[in-house]
C-alpha cells in the first residue's frame, strides 16, 4: 500500500514508498542546531515506518590551511560537545542512526579520534547510563610515501587549472595529508556492521555519507558503473547530498537545516527544517552553483554528476521541491582511474601584526607616502639581523580622493593593519613593533598632529603575535588502483596515520589494496539487546504554530516577482535578487547572479551584458584568466569563476595577507556594473 508523506503540511503526496528519509540538523557540526525542529522532523518521518537517519557534514577547507597544517579543529571542542550531546540524545531516544564525515573539519585522523573521544565521554556522563552506540570511525589519512610513488608515476594532477603542480618538496613539507573519501568506505562499513548506530568519518567528499546511506539501502553495486539505472540512482543521491550537506542554504530565508525524502530511482524531495522557510525551484537549482566552479557538472571521487537533465518541481505545500533527472558518470566508463582529492598544509613562517586607525585628513591624503617610508625604516633597522621577512598593510576605508577640504565631521577614518611574515616569531614581532612605532610617530609634510598619528591599543595590545603561518601544500587529484577506494576490513583496530607516515613511523608505505581503515567500538553501558531502529512510537503528523503561520502566509502571498525597491534600475545589483561571491576551493573565487523573475533573467541574458569578457573587465583580468562563465537556466542565474589573486599573483586562500578567506566580499565589482540604456528600456 502506498505511503503518504505529508511532510508536515497538506497536499505533498507521493505515490510510492520512499527509500529513506534524511534529516540534516545543520550545515556544519559544531555550528549549533535547533533541537526542537530536528526532533519534530525525525518524529514525523519515523512514524511512516521508512528508514530515517540524521546525516550531516563536519568539514571544509573554506577557512584556510591552518586546520591541516597546525592541527586546529574547525570549531572549539566545546561546540562539538554541545552539538553531539543533542544528537546523541536524539539517536538514543528515537533509535535513528547518526552519520557524519570530515570530523573536526579537516577530517584528519587525530581529529577523528578526538571526536570519537567526545562521543565516548558523553556516553559516560551522568544521566546517560542507558546509552549504547555501536560506533564506527573511518580514517582517511594518507601515507606520504604512497603520494611520492604516485607522483613519480605521473598519477597526480592539480585539482583545477589554478592549482600548481605538486612537488616532492611540497609532500615533505606537508604536516598531515588526508584524502577525500567517496561513498564506498561508508557503504562497506554499513554492509559489514548493519546494526551500527554512529558512523564518524574522516575527510570525505561532502555528499559521500548521504550517497552511501541511500546506496546501501537500495542495494546499489558501485562496481556496476556502466548501468544507466545505477548512474541515475547515484546521480540523484549525489545531487541530494550536495544540497543537504549545506543544511538549509537552499531555502528562503536560509534555514538551519533541511530534510530529504529519497526514492530508489534517485528522485528526492527537499524541504527546509525551519517552518517559516520555503524552498523554490530557483533556490534549490541555484544551490548547486554555491562554492563550485560551474553549476552543471560537479566532479567528485570516482566521477561527476551532471545536472543538465535535472528538473525541479514546486509541490503544493509551496515549500518543498521534487528533484529528478540527475546523472552520475563514473570515470571508469571512459577507461580512466578512480581519483581522490589530496589535501594538506605546511608552515611557511611566523606572523605578527599591529592595528589601529587614522582620522587626520592631512595624513590620510599622504598615507601611501608614510606607509612606504615606514617599510623602508623597518628594513634599515633589521638589515643586519639574520632571517627573512615580508611586511605589508591592509587598509579599510581608505578614500580614493582628497579629504583635506572635508568638514571635520565628514573626515573618514581609515583602519590599518600591518602584517609581518618572518622566518622566526622573534623577527616577525620585531619588524611589526618597528612598523607600529613608525606609523605612530613618523613625520609627513604639513603635519600638525605631532603627538601621534595612530589610534591603537585594541584589546590592550600594541603588537599581536599570531604564531605559525600556514599555506596549502596539496589540493591535488591522485589516481587510485582498483579497489583502493574501499574500506579495509582486516584486523579490527587500526593504527591511523600520524604526521603523514604509517603507524610503524618509518615512512615506508606498506602496500595494501584498500586505503581507508576503520575502528568499531561499543560506546556506553546501556542494554545492547534493545532494538536499534524503527522502534519509535507512531506519533502522527505534527504541526507547530510556526508551521501553521507559514501555511497561512504562503496561501495569501503572491506568486509573482517581488520588487527590489528600485523605481528605475541603473546597475546590475538593482536587477539581481542574489549577487554573491564565494571561494570554490582554495584557489578560485566564484560569482553567482540570480534573478527574481524569468523575464528579467532572459532580457539580461539576451542583452550580452554578462560574459567572460565583462567579468574580466570588472576584475581587471585578462579574459583568458576566467576559469568558467555562463548562464544556468534552471536557477535563472549567471555564474563566473576566476583565480584567487592577491598582490597580482595567484595564491591559495588563508595564508599571509589573507583578508577574505571565504571570498564572500568580492562581488561588488559585479554589483556596480552599469546597465546599458537599451536594456533599461526593455525593463521599463
Amino acid at each position: 500500500m502506498p505511503i503518504v508523506i505529508t511532510n508536515g503540511v497538506d497536499s505533498v503526496d507521493v505515490e510510492r514508498t520512499p527509500l529513506c528519509h534524511i534529516v540534516t540538523p545543520v550545515g556544519m557540526l559544531g555550528y549549533g542546531l535547533q533541537e526542537a525542529e530536528t526532533t519534530e522532523a525525525l518524529q514525523r518521518f519515523i512514524a511512516t515506518g521508512v528508514p530515517t537517519a540524521m546525516i550531516l557534514d563536519s568539514g571544509s577547507t573554506d577557512s584556510g590551511p591552518d586546520r591541516l597544517a597546525l592541527g586546529n579543529m574547525g570549531s572549539p571542542r566545546s561546540s562539538y560537545v554541545r552539538d553531539l550531546r543533542k544528537l546523541l540524545k536524539l539517536a538514543h531516544e528515537l533509535h535513528v542512526p547518526l552519520i557524519f564525515s570530515s570530523a573536526g573539519s579537516d577530517g584528519s585522523d587525530e581529529h577523528l579520534k578526538e571526536i570519537l573521544d567526545i562521543i565516548e565521554d558523553l556516553t559516560n556522563e551522568k544521566g546517560n547510563e542507558a546509552y549504547s552506540f555501536k560506533t564506527i570511525g573511518i580514517f582517511s589519512g594518507i601515507d606520504k610515501q604512497l603520494i611520492k610513488d604516485r607522483l613519480r608515476a605521473g598519477a597526480i594532477t592539480g585539482c583545477g587549472a589554478c592549482v600548481p603542480p605538486l612537488t616532492e618538496e611540497d609532500i615533505d613539507a606537508s604536516i598531515r595529508v588526508v584524502a577525500q573519501m567517496g561513498p564506498e568506505p561508508f557503504i562497506d562499513a554499513m554492509a559489514h556492521n548493519p546494526d551500527f548506530d554512529i558512523i564518524a568519518g574522516g575527510r570525505a567528499y561532502d555528499p559521500a555519507p548521504y550517497v552511501a546511506y541511500c546506496a546501501y539501502l537500495a542495494g546499489v553495486d558501485m562496481n556496476d558503473w556502466s548501468n544507466p539505472t545505477v548512474q541515475r540512482q547515484i546521480g540523484g543521491f549525489t545531487h541530494m547530498g550536495k544540497i543537504l550537506e549545506c543544511g538549509g542554504t537552499c531555502a528562503e530565508p536560509k534555514s538551519h537545516g533541511a530534510t530529504a525524502t529519497v526514492y530508489k530511482d534517485g528522485e528526492f524531495i527537499i524541504s527546509p527544517l525551519t517552518p517559516a522557510a520555503r524552498c523554490t525551484p530557483v533556490s534549490v537549482a541555484a544551490h548547486t552553483m554555491y562554492e563550485k566552479s560551474r553549476p552543471d557538472i560537479l566532479h567528485g571521487p570516482g566521477g561527476y554528476f551532471d545536472l543538465n537533465t535535472a528538473t525541479y518541481e514546486q509541490l503544493e505545500d509551496q515549500r518543498s521541491i521534487r528533484v529528478k533527472g540527475s546523472m552520475f558518470h563514473f570515470t571508469r566508463e571512459s577507461g580512466k582511474p578512480y581519483q581522490v582529492k589530496l589535501e594538506a598544509g605546511q608552515i611557511i613562517g611566523y606572523r605578527s601584526m599591529f592595528m589601529g586607525s587614522i582620522r587626520d585628513p592631512i595624513l590620510i591624503n599622504q598615507l601611501d607616502y608614510l606607509t612606504e617610508l615606514v617599510k623602508q625604516y623597518a628594513a634599515a633597522q633589521h638589515d643586519h639581523i639574520p632571517g627573512t621577512y615580508e611586511f605589508e598593510y591592509h587598509f579599510y576605508g581608505k578614500p580614493d580622493g582628497n579629504t583635506e577640504d572635508l568638514p571635520p565631521q565628514q573626515s573618514p577614518e581609515v583602519f590599518l593593519i600591518g602584517e609581518v611574515l618572518a622566518s622566526s616569531q622573534e623577527l616577525a614581532t620585531s619588524v611589526a613593533a618597528t612598523g607600529k612605532i613608525g606609523i605612530t610617530h613618523g613625520s609627513y609634510p604639513g603635519q600638525k598632529a605631532t603627538s601621534g598619528n595612530f589610534a591603537f591599543g585594541i584589546g590592550g595590545k600594541s603588537v599581536i603575535e599570531l604564531g605559525p603561518c600556514s599555506k596549502f601544500s596539496m589540493y591535488h587529484l591522485m589516481d587510485l588502483e582498483d579497489g583502493e577506494e574501499r574500506l579495509s576490513l582486516e584486523g579490527g583496530e587500526t593504527t591511523p596515520i600520524q604526521n603523514g607516515v604509517n603507524g610503524n613511523g618509518n615512512g615506508v608505505h606498506k602496500k595494501q589494496n584498500r586505503l581507508f581503515t576503520q575502528t568499531v567500538s561499543l560506546l556506553g553501558k546501556g542494554d545492547t539487546s534493545l532494538p536499534r531502529s524503527s522502534t519509535a512510537t507512531v506519533l502522527g503528523d505534527i504541526k507547530s504554530n510556526a508551521q501553521k503561520r507559514f501555511e497561512a502566509s504562503a496561501k495569501s502571498s503572491s506568486n509573482g516577482s517581488t520588487s527590489n525597491g528600485h523605481s528605475r534600475p541603473t546597475i546590475l545589483g538593482d536587477l539581481a535578487k542574489v549577487v554573491r561571491s564565494k571561494n570554490a576551493g582554495p584557489y578560485e573565487i566564484t560569482f553567482d547572479l540570480i534573478f527574481e523573475s524569468r523575464d528579467t533573467y532572459l532580457k539580461v541574458k539576451e542583452s550580452g551584458l554578462l560574459s567572460a569578457k565583462a567579468v574580466a573587465s570588472a576584475y581587471k583580468l585578462p579574459e583568458s584568466d576566467v576559469v568558467w562563465s555562463g548562464f544556468f537556466d534552471p536557477a535563472q542565474a549567471f555564474k563566473a569563476t576566476i583565480p584567487r589573486i592577491r598582490a597580482g599573483k595567484r595564491t591559495p586562500g588563508g595564508s599571509f595577507m589573507e583578508n577574505d578567506v571565504h571570498g564572500s566580499q568580492q562581488h561588488l565589482p559585479l554589483v556596480n556594473v552599469k546597465l546599458p540604456e537599451e536594456l533599461i528600456a526593455t525593463l521599463a
